[in-house]
């Protein structure tokens, strides 16, 4: 198989803080991969690394076969970048960003033109191309920002957190062009995300990322089989309680607790919510609401790591 990027022990450190440790990836040509961790789990120091904004204390990486230090001119012609944070001017409309960027990497003159107009016809900004960003929507700004790194026909694709801040209307709009991107543009996607349904539905492998480390990687529906368990979320009126006599229970492989939500992996739970109900009965605990969910990539990371996404680093 053929590998967009390689990773080797690569390691960021600031004195005694490793930001990145000893992370190796290899993610296919053509392919839509997803790093998947919370805020502060080094998705985007090991990103920067990549792109070559930032210099590996340790360990080596390729991207579309060059060394990240050694042939960084090669691997920024390589990539395209959408950073987390916009970077839009307001006073430009959406074809002079486009022509700037061409400009800025060489796009020769005589297919500019016809470059900025594919792409302005796959994000679906053609009728706004000469209008000020200024009056674009959210959604407008981020398709404008994918398409300007895409305008010199790059072989690797970088998302930092593509969808962050946008309403969910809009943020499926978005999964839609990078699926259609990845798709018509024969490109590989690179991607962080700390939303669970965003990696679940976009990338056909993700690595779990947690301080620094990747504990996990695989396709995400090997992901959720591996678990092979469901989870029984329930509310009691004696939360304590109940965790202490629901972990002598042979059925019962893990619990976790988040405030007065008790979570209970478990396997075949359909099976098992009237026995945990008559448990809570004969020891006086009263249940106000239970619920079943198969596994989901949230479950995947709790397995993994004992906390929810959003409580990292």
């Amino acid at each position: 198989m053929e590998y967009m990027v390689e990773t080797d022990n690569i390691t960021k450190k600031y004195d005694n803080f490793t930001a990145v440790n000893n992370v190796n990836l290899k993610i296919p040509r053509n392919s839509v991969y997803g790093i998947l961790g919370p805020n502060g789990a080094g998705k985007t120091t090991l990103i920067s690394m990549l792109c070559t904004i930032l210099r590996p204390t340790s360990g080596t990486a390729t991207v579309n076969g060059y060394n990240v230090v050694k042939n960084a001119k090669e691997v920024r012609q390589s990539i395209g970048i959408v950073f987390q944070s916009r970077a839009l001017d307001d006073i430009l409309t959406g074809r002079e960003h486009l022509e700037m960027h061409a400009s800025l990497y060489g796009v020769p003159s005589d297919i500019r033109e016809k470059r900025i107009q594919e792409i302005l016809d796959l994000i679906a900004l053609g009728e706004k191309a000469d209008e000020f960003t200024k009056t674009y929507s959210g959604g407008m700004k981020r398709r404008l920002e994918i398409g300007r790194g895409l305008v010199h026909h790059p072989k690797l694709l970088i998302l930092d957190e593509p969808t962050l801040g946008l309403d969910p209307q809009t943020r499926e709009n978005i999964w839609e062009y990078i699926t259609k991107l990845n798709e018509s543009e024969d490109i590989t996607v690179l991607m962080t995300t700390h939303y669970m349904e965003e990696a679940d539905q976009l990338c056909d492998e993700v690595a779990i990322i947690n301080r620094g480390q990747i504990i996990k990687s695989d396709s995400p529906i090997n992901l959720k089989r591996e678990l092979k368990a469901d989870t029984i979320t329930i509310q009691v009126d004696k939360p304590d309680e109940f965790i202490e006599k629901v972990k002598t229970l042979d059925f019962v492989s893990k619990v976790f607790q988040d405030d007065s939500t008790i979570k209970l992996m478990v396997e075949r739970g359909e099976n098992l919510i009237p026995p945990l109900v008559s448990f809570a009965n004969k020891n006086d605990i009263v249940v106000e609401s239970i619920e079943l969910q198969h596994p989901n990539l949230e479950d995947v990371f709790i397995s993994y790591t004992g906390t929810k996404i959003s409580e990292g680093r």
